[in-house]
């Protein structure tokens, strides 16, 4: 095993057990989900489907920035475990909805606690792995496992269904999400970080989209997750549209097309991380934009099946190169105690990116045609690949050289760099809390958006 693996470290090869099983499990349940919804609305299944993507999202950008903002006071493993159990008692409900709208009402409470649940576990791997190596690594190994769901659970289920019912797929999700808590239940997660942040509810809700936001690497990843949306929503909404009726193929060739793009992100996911460890992620994660906008242009060749294979191959390649080190970003642009927080951020911003793509690629594909659809998903991907090109600055250092005005207040510290200054009596064990003056400072350090530095330096 390579030394650099993150499986060899027990804590994390656990949560990563804890993430395949419970992502196949959610991949047997969108496959029910949608024969429930047959059985309830019939030829309106795909209205019903429709919404409850877009309630999924909707859960996504609301609950994630909530959740965030209070992450750092709760005791991680106990989230985590009370959201996997929580998740598991709304799936295993589904089997005996009656009505349209109790699918909506379970499929948001079921995506709500999954807004929580990713982001704290996402933010809590770097915690686990701080070499960046092996923390690189597992970002690779975290996207290889949403891949490798997308192609594999359409065909565990098709196999289960030969002998089950399809209700019998929702005890097995709820199954999944059980295992995941009693895995995550058996490990020992690191001692959070003392956190500073100690204002209302409104500053703490709101505090990981304003430092992703201040953030220039992060609003260039922001930008760039809008191309990896327009290209995934392409995929997702309009291959079976493209397959079947513009090709007249089988679904054994939807299929086919679907496992295309899970090639070409697998493939780019086991390059990448050897690659990280000797450049820097912006040239990838850019070349990324520019590969789907190549992509989504080659769409308009009216490729025929053949030909749509390496299309798709290389829109999930586009996909890749921009999430997989997206993590990496997440990490260096935050205090171990802030990272629920950005990692919140990030979960709810990208995922609204998704929120806009996914009604843009279906109204554009049903009302205008594809080749309508994949021209202005192509000029939104490279207009979004520029964006990011202006926003994230190519000279973009660890440590940047700032000054600090005068300050004064109070908050929860420990006396560092930041916070050398005398007390007039016995203020208690740190991290402590006074009111304390910082003086005049102009110094260089890792730089993040945090309590002491609102806003990022200029140039």
């Amino acid at each position: 095993m390579d030394m650099a693996s993150p499986l060899q470290d027990r804590t994390y090869r656990r949560l990563f057990t804890a993430q395949v099983i419970a992502l196949a499990g959610t991949g047997l349940s969108t496959v029910a989900l949608a024969l429930l919804a047959y059985d309830l609305a019939g030829g309106d299944a795909g209205v019903v489907l429709g919404t409850a993507l877009a309630l999924k999202m909707v859960a996504y950008v609301g609950i994630a920035p909530i959740v965030g903002g209070f992450a750092h006071r709760l005791p991680r493993r106990r989230l985590m475990i009370a959201l996997d159990v929580a998740r598991a008692g709304f799936v295993v409900c589904l089997p005996f909805v009656t009505e349209v709208w109790q699918i909506y009402l379970l499929v948001f409470l079921l995506n709500a606690c999954s807004a929580g649940f990713t982001p704290t576990f996402q933010a809590t791997i770097p915690d686990v792995l701080p070499d960046e190596a092996q923390y690189t690594r597992a970002l690779s190994l975290s996207r290889l496992a949403y891949d490798i769901e997308n192609l594999l659970s359409p065909v565990l289920a098709a196999a289960a269904l030969v002998v089950l019912s399809y209700d019998a797929l929702f005890s097995a999700n709820a199954l999944a999400f059980l295992i995941s808590a009693l895995l995550v239940f058996s490990v020992r997660l690191p001692s959070p970080i003392p956190h500073e942040r100690e204002h209302g509810v409104w500053h703490n809700m709101t505090f990981g989209i304003r430092a992703y936001l201040k953030t220039p690497r992060l609003r260039g990843l922001l930008a760039l997750s809008l191309a990896v949306a327009t290209a995934g929503a392409m995929v997702v909404v309009n291959t079976v549209v493209y397959v079947r009726d513009r090709l007249g193929g089988t679904e054994s060739d939807t299929a086919l097309v679907f496992a295309a793009a899970g090639a070409g992100s697998m493939a780019i996911a086991l390059m990448l991380p050897r690659l990280l460890d000797r450049r820097a992620a912006r040239p990838f994660m850019l070349a990324g934009g520019v590969v789907l906008g190549a992509g989504l242009l080659l769409g308009l060749t009216d490729p025929g099946l053949l030909a749509l294979l390496p299309v798709w191959f290389v829109l999930g390649a586009g996909s890749s190169l921009i999430q997989t080190p997206a993590g990496r970003l997440l990490k260096r642009s935050a205090h171990e105690g802030d990272r629920p927080a950005i990692y919140a951020a990030h979960f709810a911003l990208s995922h609204a990116c998704w929120l806009l793509a996914y009604p843009l690629a279906g109204w554009m594909g049903a009302a205008l045609g594809l080749t309508v659809a994949f021209t202005v998903l192509a000029l939104v991907a490279l207009a979004s690949t520029a964006a990011a090109l202006a926003l994230w600055p190519a000279h973009d250092p660890v440590e940047v050289e700032h000054l600090h005005e005068a300050l004064e207040h109070g908050h929860l510290h420990v006396h560092d760099e930041h916070h050398r200054h005398a007390h007039e009596g016995w203020e208690g064990q740190e991290p402590h809390h006074h009111p304390h003056e910082h003086a005049p400072l102009q110094h260089k350090h890792p730089y993040v958006v945090d309590l002491h530095h609102q806003m990022w330096p200029s140039r």
